[in-house]
């Protein structure tokens, strides 16, 4: 953890305090135009999103690298610190998490499957920026996988809120002479 706040302080300070009031700006602006739950859904998948895509395309001052097997860089969260390994595995849990939001606003993504191939094209696409922009990132496929759960862990619990506004409209009935 003490990691994470030395390279991150700035980033988890500006989530934490400016976010949330204007989070509550933005809700009363869109509430104008979109539903108070779409509202939500949008303030939720950015005030989750934007924080951690400052912390993942933060420069480190280490040479990038590349790990494409599977569950190989995983255990390298887990050999030192508990603390390092608990940041690891929810930091990297909470990257997409917002993307469960998605689905209130875009009723196109409104299934697991689709949340799912959103995510490992997204979680793709940031391993691949990081390799590209040679930013000290070591770009593996575990946090791919990692992203992606947690965008669709994130999708299966808020499932419900976004289900329930999607429900069917009722059926009217012809009357019967």
């Amino acid at each position: 953890m003490g990691a994470a706040w030395r390279d991150h302080s700035t980033t988890i300070l500006i989530a934490l305090v400016v976010l949330p009031i204007g989070g509550a700006v933005v809700y009363l602006w869109r509430r104008r135009t979109v539903s108070s739950r779409e509202a939500v859904a949008e303030i939720g998948f950015f005030a989750i999103t934007l924080p951690f895509l400052g912390m993942l395309f933060t420069p480190q001052p280490s040479p990038r690298s590349i790990d494409l097997v599977p569950l190989h860089d995983l255990p390298s969260w887990f050999s030192g610190d508990p603390g390092t390994a608990l940041a690891q595995i929810v930091g990297n849990l909470l990257v997409l998490a917002g993307f469960g939001f998605l689905p209130v606003r875009f009723a196109v993504l409104a299934s697991l499957p689709r949340i799912l191939a959103l995510a490992v094209s997204s979680a793709v696409l940031i391993e691949t920026l990081q390799w590209v922009l040679a930013i000290g990132r070591v770009s593996s496929i575990d946090d791919v996988l990692i992203n992606t759960i947690g965008a669709v862990l994130a999708a299966a619990l808020t499932r419900p809120w976004w289900a329930a506004g999607r429900a069917a409209p009722k059926r009217r009935s012809l009357p019967v002479a």
